[in-house]
C-alpha cells in the first residue's frame, strides 16, 4: 500500500530527479560530442552548459532528498542493503573505467614495436625528453593519500563508538589531506616536462592521473558533505551509510593511486631521463 511503512519496507512517492539526471547526462554527453566537433558543429556551449547545470541540480536535489529520507527513518535495513549494493556496483563501474586507462598504458609500453610510427619503437617515446621523478612529488602524494585513508578510518571508528568529536577531527584531517593532494598534483602538472596529446605517453599519463585527480576532488566534496552532516548531528553508530559510502569511495581512490604510482610513475618511466 502506497505510504505504508513497516519494519522492512517504506514506499516513497516518485521523485522527478532520477529522470532529470538521466536527461542531463544525455545532454552533457551530447554537448561533449559537439565540443569535439566544434569546427564543424555549433551550439555546443549551450548544450554542454545545460547538461552541466542539470547534473549539478540533480546532485544537490536528489542527494538532499536521500539525506532527508535517512533522517526521517525511511532507510530501513532492506533499503540500506540495497544502497550498499548500488554503491558497490558504482565502484565496480569505476574500476572498469580505470581499467581502460591502464589497458592503454600497458598496450603502449609492452608493445612499442607495433606502434613504431607513434612511439619510435620504444617506451617512453623518444619525443619524451624527461619523465616525472616518481620519488619526488608523486611519492609525497602517495604518503598523503595513505595518511588520508588512515584518518578517514579513524573517523569511522570514532563514529561507531559514539565519539563525534573524533569523527569531526578525522573528517577535517582527511579533507585537508585531500586538498593538499590536489594542490600538489596541480603544481606537478604545471611543471611537467611534457604536455597532453603530444604522444601516447603524455596522453595516457594525463588521462589516468587526471581522472584520478578528478575522483579525489569528488571524494573531497563527498567528505565535506559528511562533515557538514556531522556538525548537524546526523549519523548514528547504527545508521551511517552516507559516511560509509564516502569512506568506501575514498579507499577506492587510495588503491587506484597506488596502482598508478607503481605502474605509471615508477615502472612506466623506468630508464628514461628524470625531470
Amino acid at each position: 500500500m502506497a505510504g505504508a511503512k513497516n519494519h522492512q519496507y517504506h514506499i516513497l512517492p516518485p521523485d522527478i530527479w532520477p529522470l532529470i539526471g538521466s536527461l542531463s547526462a544525455l545532454t552533457f554527453t551530447s554537448g561533449m560530442v559537439l565540443f569535439m566537433h566544434r569546427d564543424t558543429l555549433s551550439g555546443w556551449p549551450i548544450v554542454l552548459g545545460l547538461g552541466i547545470a542539470g547534473l549539478i541540480a540533480t546532485f544537490f536535489s536528489w542527494f538532499s532528498n536521500i539525506v532527508k529520507e535517512a533522517q526521517a527513518g525511511d532507510h530501513t535495513p532492506v533499503v540500506q542493503l540495497h544502497l550498499r549494493y548500488g554503491m558497490i556496483l558504482f565502484i565496480a563501474s569505476e574500476v572498469m573505467f580505470f581499467l581502460g586507462w591502464f589497458w592503454a598504458f600497458f598496450d603502449f609500453s609492452l608493445f612499442p614495436s607495433e606502434l613504431s610510427e607513434v612511439v619510435g619503437g620504444q617506451f617512453p617515446p623518444r619525443a619524451i625528453e624527461a619523465v616525472m621523478d616518481p620519488f619526488d612529488l608523486p611519492l609525497l602524494n602517495t604518503l598523503i593519500l595513505l595518511c588520508s585513508g588512515t584518518t578517514v578510518t579513524w573517523a569511522h571508528h570514532c563514529l561507531i563508538h559514539g565519539d563525534r568529536d573524533g569523527l569531526k577531527k578525522g573528517l577535517w584531517l582527511t579533507i585537508l589531506l585531500g586538498m593538499l593532494f590536489t594542490s600538489i598534483q596541480a603544481y606537478e602538472y604545471a611543471h611537467a616536462p611534457f604536455n597532453f596529446g603530444e604522444n601516447t605517453y603524455g596522453s595516457a599519463f594525463y588521462m589516468a592521473t587526471g581522472f584520478h585527480g578528478f575522483h579525489v576532488l569528488v571524494g573531497t566534496i563527498f567528505l565535506i558533505v559528511c562533515l557538514v552532516r556531522a556538525y548537524k548531528g546526523h549519523f548514528t553508530p547504527q545508521q551511517h551509510f552516507g559516511f560509509e559510502a564516502a569512506a568506501w569511495y575514498w579507499h577506492f581512490v587510495d588503491v587506484v593511486w597506488l596502482f598508478l604510482f607503481v605502474v605509471v610513475y615508477v615502472w612506466g618511466g623506468w630508464g628514461a631521463p628524470i625531470h
